[in-house]
Formats: C-alpha cells, sequence, structure tokens
C-alpha cells in the first residue's frame, strides 16, 4: 500500500501539469487504487468557465475510463499557485460539492469509505477525512438498487 506521502507527492506532481491560464490556481489530485497504482488528474480551466474540471472529476473520469471504478481507497488533493518548481503555501484544498459527489460514485463502486487527504500547496496543512464525513447522506448507486 503506497503511503499518504506518496499520494500527495503524486498530487504535487499533477498540480505541475494543470490547466490554469484564468485562474493561476493549479490542484491535483491522485487516487490510490487497491493494488497500490495512483491514477492523477489536474484542474482543466476554460474560458467558458461552467465548463471548467476539476482534478478529482478528472481523476475519477480517468478511472472510469480505464474500468477501475471499484478500485478506489484514497485520494489526495494539493493546490496552490505556482512558485517556481513548487506550489505557494494556503489552506489544505478540499473537493468541492461536484467532487464530493464524484468521488462518491467510485467510492460506493469501490464498497468503501475512501480517506480523502487534503493539503495546502507547500505540504505544511494537512487535514485528513472520510468521504461519509465530507459528503453525508450521499446519493448514489447504491440508492439506484445498482449496489447492495
Amino acid at each position: 500500500m503506497t503511503d499518504t506521502a506518496a499520494l500527495f507527492a503524486a498530487a504535487r506532481d499533477a498540480a505541475r501539469r494543470a490547466y490554469a491560464p484564468y485562474s493561476g490556481f493549479h490542484v491535483g489530485a491522485a487516487l490510490l487504487l487497491r493494488d497500490g497504482r495512483i491514477v492523477t488528474g489536474a484542474n482543466v480551466e476554460n474560458a467558458s468557465y461552467g465548463l471548467t474540471l476539476c482534478a478529482e472529476t478528472v481523476a475519477v473520469g480517468k478511472l472510469a475510463n480505464d474500468g477501475l471504478m471499484g478500485e478506489l481507497v484514497a485520494v489526495a488533493i494539493v493546490g496552490g499557485r505556482p512558485q517556481g518548481a513548487a506550489l505557494a503555501g494556503s489552506d489544505p484544498v478540499h473537493p468541492c460539492g461536484r467532487c464530493r459527489q464524484m468521488l462518491n460514485e467510485a467510492a460506493e463502486r469501490s464498497r468503501t469509505d475512501i480517506a480523502v487527504h487534503c493539503a495546502s500547496g507547500d505540504g505544511v496543512k494537512i487535514a485528513s477525512y472520510r468521504l461519509s464525513e465530507l459528503l453525508p447522506h450521499s446519493f448514489g448507486p447504491k440508492d439506484l438498487g445498482l449496489i447492495d
């Protein structure tokens, strides 16, 4: 199993590849799978702001595309403004409501209450939760009778 530091490192690396010309705020997400593999995503902004994709949504989309929706066990999220090769410090970056719902879809398919690790860009501030704490009373595949 990959440790949290390695998961944050993968999220930071993903954040470096963010396409964020409008906000200048780079976010990376790293999803840990049961077999130890890590799937990453970075935010992708768009001039039509409503079309912007968050890092977590990009990573979950990769899971779905690769047939891995039932393999998620944890996620790390890092965000901040680039300062050279690093991200500037801030408060820990938490998943937005849409991303919590996207993560819930994969978590329910994985039949686990995934760990959600959030960090500031510089990694100084860290907060960890279970997804059920961030999205209580969620709606997902189980509510549609797709999962027992």
